[in-house]
């Protein structure tokens, strides 16, 4: 039991720190929603393009990955919130091909649209990709309407344990203004990480010069969206656990509770955000500073790394249930066979490969900066 408790508590950070390493590479879209703010030229638009789309698959592939570990260690959820939620994640996952189409597209001669609509569809990419993933991890701490009876897996005519309470399949997440809040949190985010990476990688004085203007209006933004959001969450009720009967009830000031009982947590939470905020005013302190994209890329890992873990730690439920308090789920009612959860386990030993092959393709990548056409770094161009 002490096994299968430890297993689950594992792959809930897994499943944290994937989120964490989301957000961070929603850099590509954010320096996509930037295009026509700072791309007043021809010449600009196409560096900002060459520069994420050499970028676009990692986070791609990263949401890819967030849903597959979802999928294997919390298969309840996976089956609740994108069998139930599924127009939120639609909407999510195809503003996302929209975007690998539209690098593809956008330069090729004679293309069906035109070289402006298939740029406006990375906008558009770029402000809903933050926007509604924000919209759906805030879930996890406002809750969801759904149901959960695994009385009916015995139903041979419709074996479906969760139902969703309304018609609105996940599109009512955005109908609770504190879902929105931490949308708009994490796309101003994603609008300061992309600026600061085209400072990191691009080799154009008056594009990254207008980058570091773009920083203060941006920043200003997403830290009064961010800080409207962790205070509420702090003070609301939380969704607490029972731990000898499993019953759910609204515990004040939960989430507080939570940061006081894991100091581990409330030191990474700290990290981060000292580290976002370092990021950006060293950068716009020091205007030879180029490194703000990995002080704040760090720090974001690490705050959303450890606002994840407050949500599923020390007896939480991770995805509240507003239509049946008692249908919340949890890391332990929620999670596959222990099994299962040790298979992956041994299975995860190769993750700090993957990471470090995604490192030494990202060097690769970058060796040379990327720059107008005609000089050096301009290779691959999209």
């Amino acid at each position: 039991m002490e096994t299968y408790t430890f297993l689950q508590h594992y792959w809930w950070f897994l499943v944290s720190l994937l989120g964490g390493i989301l957000v961070f590479l929603l850099f590509v879209q954010g320096g996509n929603s930037l295009l026509f703010c700072l791309g007043k030229t021809e010449e600009h638009r196409s560096l900002i393009i060459n520069s994420t789309g050499r970028k676009w698959e990692f986070t791609f592939t990263t949401l890819v990955t967030f849903g597959g570990a979802f999928f294997a260690s919390f298969p309840l959820f996976y089956s609740t919130s994108f069998g139930g939620a599924y127009w939120l994640w639609m909407i999510i996952l195809f503003s996302f091909v929209l975007q690998a189409v539209s690098y593809e597209f956008q330069s090729k001669a004679g293309n069906l649209l035109g070289k402006t609509t298939y740029r406006s569809f990375l906008v558009l990419n770029g402000v809903l990709g933050p926007v509604l993933l924000g919209a759906a991890v805030a879930t996890f701490f406002t809750g969801s309407a759904f149901y959960i009876d695994k009385n009916n897996m015995a139903d041979i005519g419709m074996p479906v344990i969760s139902q969703w309470a309304n018609g609105w399949h996940g599109l009512d997440a955005l109908g609770n203004l504190w879902n929105v809040v931490l949308g708009l949190a994490v796309f101003f985010l994603a609008r300061i990480l992309g600026a600061l990476y085209f400072i990191n990688n691009i080799d154009d004085a008056a594009l990254t010069a207008r980058c570091r203007r773009s920083l203060w209006g941006n920043t200003a933004l997403f830290l009064l969206f961010f800080l409207l959001f962790l205070i509420r969450t702090l003070v609301a009720d939380g969704f607490a656990v029972r731990p000898d009967t499993q019953e759910v009830f609204m515990e004040p000031y939960k989430y507080w509770h939570n940061l006081l009982a894991m100091p581990l947590v409330l030191i990474v939470f700290l990290l981060g955000v000292v580290a976002v905020l370092w990021g950006i005013v060293r950068t716009l302190w020091k205007a030879t500073f180029r490194k703000g994209i990995w002080f704040v890329g760090v720090g974001t890992v690490l705050t959303v790394t450890a606002l994840l873990l407050l949500a599923g730690y020390n007896d939480t439920a991770y995805y509240p249930s507003t239509a049946d308090l008692q249908s919340s789920l949890t890391i332990s009612n929620s999670c596959s066979s222990l099994f299962t959860l040790k298979v992956m386990a041994y299975v995860s030993v190769l993750i700090p490969f993957v990471l470090a092959y995604i490192f030494y393709a990202w060097r690769c990548i970058d060796q040379k900066k990327d720059a107008a056409a005609g000089q050096p770094g301009n290779e691959h161009r999209y």
